[in-house]
C-alpha cells in the first residue's frame, strides 16, 4: 500500500499504537515522562547531527517513530481524568452514599422513559473540591423541568459506580461511558435539588443556546415534531429527541449514519458555502476573505453540532482541503486525512474508541483507495448513469470498509443499503442545502413559511421512502456473530483483495490466499473453543428467574412458562446465543437441584425448604424466601451464595451482611451482573 510510505502515515500508526498500549496497559506517569524525555533528547541530537547528511537516515526515522509512539502514550494518559488526583474516582468512600454534591449542567442526553438524562461537570463534594464528569438522572415529574447547559446545581445524592453488563455479550455500557471519561451515575428527583443563580456560560452554553433557538422558532412555524427531530439530527446532529421507530428503520434501511453529522454533511456545507462565497473575485485578498469565512462557517457548524466525534473529524479534514485550495496547492487526500487524525487524537484520544469515529473513517478511507478501482470497473458515458453509477461505487467502497466492523458492533447487515443511498444521497443533498438556509434564517428570528415546509415535506418524504425500504424486512440480515480475531483477518482478507486487484502478480495473490486461509483458521479455532466450552448461568432478569447451561453449541434454559414461551426472542438470551454461535435447544422448568462439572448447585425458591443433607457448592435464592439464612449457612455451608434479580433489594443486603460475617462469597446480580459458572 503507496499511503504506508509516507512518513506521515508512520509516525501516526506510532501514535495511536502508544494510544492503545496507554489504553491496554495503563503505564507509570514518572516512568513514561523519563522515557519521553530521553526521546526527545536523542531526536534533537540526531537531528542536528545529521540535518545536512543523508546517511544514518534509518536512524533518526527509526527515533522519530518512537518518539510519536511515547507521544501517543503520553496523551492518553494526560487525558484521562482518571489519572488526575482531583478526580471523584480516588474518593472510594464517597460512593454508595449519600452526599452533597455540586454540578453543573454540560449536556443533554437522550431521555429514559423515567428521567432526564445529562452529562455534568463535578465541582465539589462536601466542600470538598473535586473533578470529573458524571451522568445525571432526573426523575420526570409533573412540570417536566429542563435544566439550561452550565446551570450550576446543588443535589443531595448518592453516587452511583458504572455497573457492568446485566447478562452475558450484552452491550457493555460501563465501558462506553468509561471511554468518554465517566466513572459514575447520579440519581435525583427535581425537588431535592437547589438551582444555583449564576449560569456558567461558555461555548456549550452558547452552543446550546443557538440551538434552542432555532428549533424554538421552527416549532413557532408549527414545524410537525416528527420531522423537525428529523431536521435536527439530519443540521445539527441532535438525535436526543428522535422516536426509537424512526432509528430502527434508518438502521434496517441501511441509512442510519446520515442521522449523524459526518463528512457527507460537512462536505454539502462546504459546497453550499463555496457557491455562496462565488462574487468574492479570486484575488489574494478575496482568497483569503473565502477562506477565512469557510472555516469560520464549518467550525461554527461543529460548535453547533455539539462536537461529536465525527463533526469534529469531518469539519478538521474539510478545513485542510479547504486551505491546501486557497493555496492553489494538489491536496494529498490521504495526508489531509493522516493529518486531521493526528490533530484530532492530539487533543482527544478517547475519540479513538469511538464506534462513529471508527466507522467514518473506514468508510472515508476505503472510498478514497477503493472507489476508484469500483469506477474503473463500471463507469457509464451516460451523465445520469455516471451521477448514481458514482453514488453506487461509493456506497460499496464504504460499506465494504465498514462491514465487518459494523457487524462486529451491531451484528446485522442492510442487505438494501446500495438502494438507500441511490435514493437518500440525491435528496439529502436538497435537504441539506434547503436545512442549512432554513436553520441560518431560524438563528435571525426570520423563516419564509415557504422555506420551512418545503423543508418539513422533503423530511416527511424521506422518512416514508426509509420506512418503505426498512418495511422488507427479509433483506435484513440479522443475528450475525463475529468474533474479534475474525474480524481482523476479514480485513487482512478486504486489503490484501484489493491489493491483489489493484496491481495483480504472483505476489499478491499469493498474499489473499494466505489471508483466506488465515480466516479459515480463525473461523475453525473459534468453532473449536466454543465447541469444548460448557457454562452455567444465572440470568439478570428484572424479577424473574433464568437460568442457562451450555454445552459447546447447545443451550438448556430453565425458567418460568412465561420465559420459556418466549425464549427465542427474549434478549438476553438472543445475545449470548449469537456471540456463542449457539441454538436453544432445550427448554425446561425450574428445579431445585442441578449438576455441573462434578458441582452441586441448590436452588432456594419461595417455599423456603432445603434438604438437611444437601451440602451443595452454591446455593442460588430466588423469589425472596423467608428463611433463617444463617442456620442455613451453617447446615449447608456453601462456597458460594448468589441472589437472582426476582430477589427484594433490602432482603439482599442483609444476606449480604451475613455472608460477609461468615467469610462466604455473595453475589448478587442486580449490583454485579449476571453469574457464571464454568469449567
Amino acid at each position: 500500500m503507496k499511503v504506508l510510505q509516507f512518513p506521515l502515515a508512520r509516525i501516526t500508526i506510532g501514535f495511536i499504537s502508544g494510544i492503545l498500549l496507554a489504553y491496554y496497559f495503563p503505564p507509570t506517569p514518572s516512568l513514561l515522562f523519563i522515557l519521553l524525555f530521553i526521546s526527545i533528547s536523542i531526536f534533537g541530537a540526531l537531528y542536528f547531527l545529521f540535518k545536512n547528511k543523508s546517511r544514518n537516515v534509518f536512524y533518526f526515522g527509526l527515533t522519530t517513530y518512537l518518539l510519536s509512539f511515547l507521544i501517543g502514550i503520553s496523551t492518553q494518559v494526560i487525558h484521562i481524568d482518571h489519572f488526575q488526583k482531583s478526580n471523584y474516582i480516588h474518593n472510594k468512600a464517597i460512593f454508595e452514599q449519600p452526599h452533597s454534591i455540586s454540578i453543573i449542567i454540560r449536556e443533554k442526553l437522550k431521555n429514559s422513559p423515567f428521567s432526564d438524562r445529562y452529562i455534568a461537570i463535578i465541582n465539589r463534594i462536601n466542600e470538598k473540591k473535586q473533578t470529573g464528569r458524571i451522568i445525571l438522572n432526573l426523575q420526570k415529574d409533573s412540570l417536566h423541568h429542563e435544566f439550561e447547559i452550565g446551570t450550576p446545581l446543588l443535589i443531595e445524592g448518592v453516587l452511583s459506580k458504572n455497573r457492568p453488563p446485566n447478562n452475558p455479550n450484552q452491550f457493555d455500557y460501563s465501558k462506553y461511558l468509561e471511554n468518554k471519561q465517566i466513572y459514575a451515575q447520579l440519581y435525583a428527583d427535581v425537588d431535592e435539588i437547589k438551582i444555583g443563580s449564576e449560569i456558567e456560560k461558555n461555548i456549550w452554553y452558547y452552543s446550546s443556546k443557538l440551538r434552542t433557538r432555532i428549533i424554538h422558532n421552527l416549532e413557532k412555524n408549527n414545524f410537525h415534531k416528527t420531522e423537525l427531530n428529523v431536521a435536527i439530527a439530519l443540521i445539527m446532529g441532535q438525535q436526543q429527541d428522535i422516536s426509537p421507530e424512526i432509528i430502527r428503520d434508518y438502521q434496517y434501511a441501511g441509512a442510519v449514519h446520515i442521522l449523524s453529522v459526518s463528512g457527507l454533511h460537512i462536505g454539502f456545507i462546504l459546497i453550499f458555502v463555496t457557491f455562496m462565497l462565488k462574487p468574492i473575485p479570486n484575488t489574494k485578498r478575496g482568497s483569503f476573505i473565502k477562506l477565512l469565512i469557510i472555516i469560520l462557517s464549518l467550525f461554527t457548524f461543529g460548535i453547533i453540532a455539539g462536537l461529536a466525534p465525527s463533526v469534529v473529524r469531518s469539519v478538521t479534514m474539510f478545513s485542510f482541503v479547504a486551505i491546501g485550495n486557497h493555496l492553489r496547492r494538489s491536496v494529498n487526500i490521504y495526508h489531509t486525512l493522516l493529518v486531521s487524525i493526528l490533530l484530532i487524537l492530539l487533543f482527544e484520544p478517547s475519540f479513538l474508541f469511538d464506534v462513529g469515529f471508527q466507522l467514518s473513517y473506514l468508510a472515508l478511507f476505503f472510498i478514497i483507495w477503493l472507489q476508484p478501482l469500483l469506477v474503473s470497473i463500471w463507469s457509464p458515458k451516460n451523465r445520469v448513469l455516471k451521477y448514481f453509477g458514482g453514488i453506487l461505487t461509493l456506497s460499496f467502497a464504504a460499506q465494504i470498509g465498514t462491514l465487518p466492523l459494523s457487524i462486529y458492533y451491531f451484528h446485522q447487515f442492510p442487505g438494501l443499503f446500495f438502494v438507500t443511498n441511490l435514493i437518500i444521497i440525491p435528496i439529502l443533498s436538497i435537504i441539506m442545502i434547503l436545512g442549512v438556509l432554513v436553520m441560518l434564517l431560524a438563528a435571525f428570528n426570520s423563516i419564509p413559511i415557504f422555506l420551512s415546509q418545503l423543508l418539513e415535506w422533503s423530511i416527511y418524504f424521506l422518512n416514508k421512502i426509509i420506512n418503505t425500504i426498512a418495511s422488507l424486512e427479509q433483506f435484513i440480515i440479522q443475528d450475525i456473530p463475529l468474533h474479534f480475531y475474525l474480524l481482523l483477518s476479514s480485513y487482512l482478507v478486504i486489503i490484501t483483495a484489493i491489493i491483489w486487484l489493484k496491481k495483480p502478480s504472483f505476489n499478491t495473490l499469493i498474499m489473499t490466499l494466505v489471508s483466506i486461509i488465515i480466516v479459515q483458521i480463525s473461523s475453525l479455532s473459534i468453532q473449536w473453543n466454543i465447541q469444548n466450552e460448557q457454562e452455567w448461568i444465572v440470568f439478570n432478569i428484572r424479577r424473574n428467574t433464568l437460568f442457562a447451561e451450555r454445552n459447546g453449541k447447545n443451550i438448556t434454559v430453565y425458567a418460568n412458562d412465561s420465559i420459556l414461551k418466549t425464549a427465542q426472542r427474549n434478549n438476553a438470551l438472543k445475545s449470548y446465543r449469537v456471540e456463542n454461535l449457539s441454538t436453544l435447544k432445550e427448554k425446561k422448568g425450574l428445579q431445585n437441584l442441578f449438576y455441573f462439572n462434578g458441582k452441586k448447585i441448590f436452588i432456594l425458591d419461595s417455599s423456603g425448604v432445603f434438604p438437611k443433607n444437601v451440602n451443595p457448592d452454591v446455593i442460588i435464592l430466588t423469589q425472596s424466601p423467608k428463611i433463617n439464612f444463617d442456620r442455613l449457612l451453617q447446615t449447608t455451608k456453601p462456597k458460594m451464595v448468589v441472589a437472582d434479580a426476582s430477589n427484594y433489594k433490602t432482603i439482599q443486603k442483609q444476606w449480604k451482611a451475613t455472608c460477609m460475617k461468615q467469610k462466604i462469597p455473595f453475589h448478587a446480580t442486580s449490583e454485579k451482573g449476571y453469574y457464571k459458572l464454568n469449567d
